[in-house]
């Protein structure tokens, strides 16, 4: 990447930033006039010079945090940038109610107004700043171009990932690989051949960074390559072939006389001062839903009683931490005979053995009832589960809840690591294609959950879950 695009590129998302920050400051200035005095009485400070010149020392306390976070210099993510920007809004707020009491300064500066700024900035800036650079990726800014050395395994699951992501920017202009063997056309990349050639290769296509993914080349092969290249371009990525090692939180430590690193693997579920930050998490957010979700649940309640005679609430045995069993809570979707109904149609149907068998679950299940598709579709039968979440037996975000049958299919590791946590209400598996992905690959989501969990990551499968339901994707 040229130099002058480079600056351009920085320029303008010192710009877009500058654009949010007063668009925020502008609909929390709004609010604290308009909405805010109706709620409590209060005064408002009127709009002086001085109001003004303390509002670009505001302005430039965010762009400190911007750079802090390497916001202008590194690329992220979407879950990423969204978390280093809630980040800068968290650090920015504090440090400007910092300078507002230290420097005696709220006669000319309104805190309310300055946390009405920090709230609005949690929505204002990822909706501005992420969606902008999606539309300038589209003139072709904040594009790198790439190259993946390697056609194998790894090389097709780094085209995948780079695919997914499209907020890194990476655009793949070819593989490179030795293998005569490999295809020629990979997903409607070309596999170029010559690794003896990248050089040429780099100058040609100008590429800018480059994605190694030939660990079985071997450590000599490796570092020789990575020493011819690593100054003809900005970056180069190796990917090891490490894939079920936790990655979340782990750290590099270097030894510099010896010229070795190590990667710091951490058990975050293992200090008591995480599972207590979860456990804090789930009771503030469980009450917080409950109390949002109260009124639809009495009504569902009711539609269900009329539909069907019976019980709204349906319950389970299942296993929790540590092995111990407990009773889950659901809205009842079927009807009273469902267990009847499943035996008749598995013993009559090939195709839902099939299904059953893959999935655990049935589509156009005959034992579900009209509200009960409706419930399971958007996932709201699992709501009453929220009072599982406040007694302890359950976490907002977890491995799912297992039966014995079920827990029997899994082996003994993976086993250990699912019932060392409370099970969730949603999870990894639930934003990763939940019923179209198989069961075995839902037992692995879980145990990677186990390895990686940070608060972020249920964060980020919380709002995912939100987004997914609303979609109604990959119900039944």
């Amino acid at each position: 990447m040229g130099n002058s695009k480079k600056y351009l590129e920085i320029t303008l998302l010192f710009v877009i930033d500058i654009i949010s920050i007063i668009l925020t400051f502008g609909i929390a200035f709004l609010f604290r006039k308009i909405a805010l005095p109706k709620i409590y009485p209060s005064q408002l400070i009127p709009l002086t010079p001085d109001n003004i010149s303390f509002s670009v020392w505001i302005v430039l306390v965010w762009i400190f945090f911007f750079y802090y976070e390497k916001l202008y210099t590194k690329r992220f993510s979407f879950w990423d940038e969204m978390k280093a920007l809630w980040k800068v809004a968290f650090l920015s707020t504090v440090g400007a109610l910092v300078i507002v009491s230290v420097g005696k300064l709220s006669h000319i500066a309104s805190r309310s107004l300055i946390m009405l700024t920090g709230v609005a900035s949690l929505f204002i800036l990822p909706l501005v700043r992420i969606n902008l650079q999606k539309l300038l990726r589209n003139f072709g800014l904040f594009k790198r171009r790439v190259i993946i050395v390697g056609a194998g395994h790894l090389g097709r699951l780094s085209l995948k990932a780079l695919r997914r992501e499209a907020n890194f920017g990476y655009e793949v202009i070819g593989f490179i690989d030795d293998d005569t063997t490999a295809e020629r056309i990979i997903d409607g990349i070309k596999v170029h051949r010559g690794i003896n050639y990248l050089e040429r290769y780099i100058r040609k296509c100008k590429i800018s960074d480059i994605f190694l993914t030939t660990p079985e080349s071997g450590r000599d092969k490796i570092q020789e390559l990575i020493n011819r290249v690593q100054f003809m371009v900005e970056r180069v990525l190796f990917v090891p072939d490490l894939q079920s090692i936790p990655v979340i939180g782990t750290e590099i430590h270097h030894f510099f006389n010896e010229q070795i690193f190590s990667l710091e693997i951490k058990n975050n579920l293992k200090k008591s001062y995480n599972l207590f930050v979860k456990r804090m998490f789930d009771i503030l957010a469980g009450c917080t839903l409950l109390v949002i979700f109260s009124l639809p649940m009495m009504i569902l309640a009711l539609v269900i009683i009329l539909e069907s005679p019976g019980s709204a609430f349906f319950t389970q045995q299942r296993i929790g931490r540590a092995g111990k069993y407990f009773r889950v809570f659901k809205f009842r979707t079927m009807y009273k005979d469902a267990e009847g109904r499943l035996k008749e149609l598995l013993a009559r149907d090939e195709d839902a053995q099939k299904d059953w068998k893959t999935y655990r679950k049935l589509r156009n299940d005959p034992r579900v009832t009209r509200i009960g598709s409706f419930l399971r579709k958007t996932s709201l039968d699992e709501l009453p589960q929220l009072f599982n979440v406040l007694k302890g037996e359950m976490s907002l975000v977890g491995p799912r809840p297992v039966t014995q049958e079920e827990i029997s299919l899994y082996y003994r590791r993976m086993q250990e690591l699912c019932l060392s946590v409370p099970p969730g209400i949603t999870g990894l598996w639930q934003v990763s294609g939940r019923n179209n992905t198989n069961y075995n690959f839902r037992v692995a989501l879980d145990t990677w959950y186990v390895r990686n969990w940070s608060l972020w990551l249920d964060i980020v499968i919380l709002l995912k879950t939100v987004r997914i339901v609303l979609e109604g994707e990959g119900a039944y």
